[in-house]
């Protein structure tokens, strides 16, 4: 017996050896550290004495009220803050890339020569933008809770659920009719907390830099450091016309940063799951994230050409380029964590941790111990269709657009063969599908990335397959695609449209083949996937309520797109067998340029050959601190602990990618704008006065 126990003990010691061999470490011995969960806090709950053990600090009442009522939710994913009393705005300039087409006049190209208006009537209105002001936050756990308990099924929870925020709401606004009320799940619904905004529609534009001095490097430099981006833009919020009073604004820094300065960075950071279970994280390492990463590989080169092909004077195509190039690194550099071995035992060790101490709670057991089985075979079972679904699913973003019309079609088509409406109604309407100004050349490119997703995620027992590509390479599939298609010209599509209701539903046509193959097979895929996620909700709740149970305030709730403050302190980092310095100045901005020969995308304007001398290169232009941010922070103000402007977060390094899933500390960096940038640039390069004194005096005089 004895001799059995010592060669079981030998081949467990062998393992652990084998496993470290492997590894360069034993993933036994690694253990979870105290923020793998991030410093996301909420303004509910701020952890007072983290700030007074870490930083020696303790903020007061106004000095989180400040901190909250000053920052904002800036358009559909980004964040921004007020910096004067006359309701001056700092964010991004990625962040308003997108939107800096529908301001400007004939002949006018701000994402080329950017914007500035010097007076209040220079001040151009963003259709359709709007910030967000969070000025109410109430805890409202207990009364959804409470609701949901009385429902039998996980339909009937979900349904008293909604019932009662909307019964919520209603009675916040009868009493607040000025604001806005969102209800909030927090801890994937642990907890819910009600959220009152006063909202600005009337949003203006004052200032942006241009393109390539805001993102220097484009794709090449994007979640990279050193960095030499001036990625700012200032809008204004105004009210009956007139510029608003705000008595929450930023004041301006100008001593700059320190080494190991703290720092706060309050905005509104979009979504983590790091709650989320191993068999969830496995389910998105094995089959969600390759999914993606090839996909926007193939969109990003697609792009990439067409940038080279109009010699990158297209700046609406080179803002299209960056933003699928920044979404590629985000999911790749995600993936690639998601592969590290360490970081997974670290996930684990988590893990291992929350269930035992669930386990041995006998209230916390019975109530929630067999959600980590429960979940992971919702994940199992959602492995054997999630390709399928992928490879069925007609997309705006990366399918070509004949596919879409296509489908749009066809449900037209089978509405007139229903009676629900008339032969002269179903041709007006299909006339209002074809797009008048659709780039042909791009959508044979996305022809080709389509038949791809489709040869790439369906079997080879496929008749899709077998129809569509056969013993055919994906480029001889694409020439017959769209040969033999109605979709590729508007005469075509207008003769296909005038014949008979069966003749189109039953038409040969490979994008109508596909849409007639797929409709329903992909309808009852995702009819079962929507129950599957129903019970994974009330799953992922419960998780959330045995973490809150176990940790308390001690671990903050993922990121929900609603306004956190992280602190952390200005550090550098080690990297490529070099150190990263805490900052970059102006300099390494002209190196950048000149080492590339000027060429695109280090590409800046003309007169940075002929800089003003006024203009001091040696200004701090980014820097690096260690606080935690994901999406939609971008455009988040960067405080010090006097809640003053020291920068203006834009982006994360390459190490802080992960941060999805687990907030590293060793090498992960928000990188920021320096404030002390912004005004050298705003005030010696671009000479806007009126703006510079604005800015430092926090009113406009």
């Amino acid at each position: 017996m004895k001799i059995r126990i010592f060669i079981i003990q030998i081949f467990l010691i062998t393992i652990s050896l084998s496993a470290q061999t492997f590894y360069g470490f034993n993933p036994d011995t690694v253990r979870a550290q105290k923020f793998d969960m991030g410093k996301m806090w909420t303004f509910e709950t701020p952890p007072i004495k983290h700030f007074q053990e870490e930083y020696g600090f303790t903020p007061s009442e106004q000095w989180l009220e400040k901190m909250q009522k000053s920052a904002l939710k800036f358009g559909g994913g980004c964040s921004a803050s007020f910096i004067s009393e006359d309701g001056l705005i700092m964010t991004n300039h990625h962040c308003v890339r997108g939107i800096l087409p529908t301001v400007q006049k004939e002949n006018e190209n701000i994402l080329r020569d950017g914007f500035y208006a010097a007076e209040f009537s220079d001040e151009r209105r963003v259709p359709n933008l709007k910030v967000e002001q969070l000025l109410i936050i109430k805890d409202i756990s207990e009364e959804i809770h409470s609701e949901m308990s009385k429902g039998k099924s996980v339909a009937e929870k979900i349904e008293l659920r909604e019932k009662k925020i909307e019964e919520i709401k209603t009675k916040f606004y009868q009493e607040n009719p000025e604001l806005v009320f969102k209800v909030i799940s927090l801890y994937n619904g642990g907890k819910y907390s009600l959220y009152g905004y006063k909202v600005y529609d009337d949003i203006r534009l004052v200032f942006v830099p241009e393109l390539s001095v805001a993102k220097l490097g484009g794709d090449y430099d994007n979640f990279t450091y050193p960095r030499y981006g001036l990625d700012c833009a200032f809008l204004r919020a105004y009210e009956n016309d007139k510029p608003i009073k705000t008595n929450f604004y930023f004041r301006w820094n100008l001593d700059g940063i320190t080494e190991d300065q703290p720092v706060f960075v309050v905005g509104n950071p979009g979504s983590t799951d790091r709650i989320n279970t191993m068999a969830q994280i496995e389910f998105e390492r094995d089959v969600r994230y390759p999914m993606m990463v090839k996909m926007l590989k193939d969109l990003y080169k697609i792009y990439e050409e067409l940038v080279h092909e109009t010699k990158a004077e297209d700046y609406k195509l080179i803002a299209r380029l960056y933003s699928i190039g920044n979404a590629l690194k985000v999911y790749e550099g995600t993936y690639k964590g998601l592969l590290d071995p360490y970081l997974i035992a670290r996930k684990k060790d988590f893990e291992k941790q929350f269930k035992d101490a669930v386990t041995n709670n006998s209230q916390l057991y019975t109530r929630y111990g067999n959600i980590w089985n429960e979940l992971a075979q919702l994940r199992n079972d959602a492995r054997k269709t999630a390709n399928k679904i992928f490879a069925y699913t007609i997309s705006g973003f990366y399918s070509p657009q004949y596919l879409v019309i296509a489908s749009k079609l066809y449900d037209l088509a089978k509405d007139l063969k229903a009676g629900k409406i008339s032969k002269e109604n179903f041709e007006n309407e299909a006339q209002k599908i074809y797009p008048t100004d659709l780039n042909h050349q791009l959508q044979k490119k996305l022809t080709l990335l389509q038949l791809k997703i489709w040869k790439e995620n369906l079997s080879s027992d496929s008749e899709i397959l077998k129809h569509l590509i056969g013993n055919n390479d994906i480029e001889k599939s694409a020439e017959k695609m769209l040969s033999g298609s109605y979709f590729t010209s508007n005469e075509k599509f207008n003769e296909l449209i005038k014949k008979p209701v069966d003749e189109i539903l039953s038409s040969d046509d490979p994008f109508i083949y596909f849409v007639r193959n797929t409709k329903d097979e992909w309808q009852n895929m995702l009819n079962e996937n929507k129950e599957r996620n129903q019970r994974e909700e009330i799953l992922n709740q419960m998780l959330g309520e045995a973490l809150y149970a176990v940790y308390g305030d001690a671990i903050p709730p993922d990121a929900t797109g609603t306004l956190r403050i992280a602190d952390g302190i200005v550090k550098g980092y080690d990297y490529n067998g070099t150190r990263a310095p805490i900052k970059t100045t102006y300099y390494g901005a002209l190196d950048r340029y000149y080492s590339f020969d000027k060429k695109f995308p280090f590409n800046l304007p003309a007169y940075w050959e002929n800089l003003p001398k006024e203009f001091d290169l040696s200004t701090p232009l980014n820097f690096i601190s260690t606080n935690d941010i994901i999406g939609g922070n971008s455009g988040s103000a960067v405080l010090n602990i006097n809640a003053e402007v020291v920068g203006l977060a834009f982006d994360g390094n390459i190490e802080s990618l992960p941060a999805n899933f687990i907030f590293t500390t060793e090498a992960n960096r928000t990188v920021s704008v320096s404030a002390l940038g912004m005004i050298e640039a705003i005030r010696d390069l671009y000479k806007a006065t009126n703006l510079t004194q604005e800015i430092l005096s926090g009113k406009r005089k």
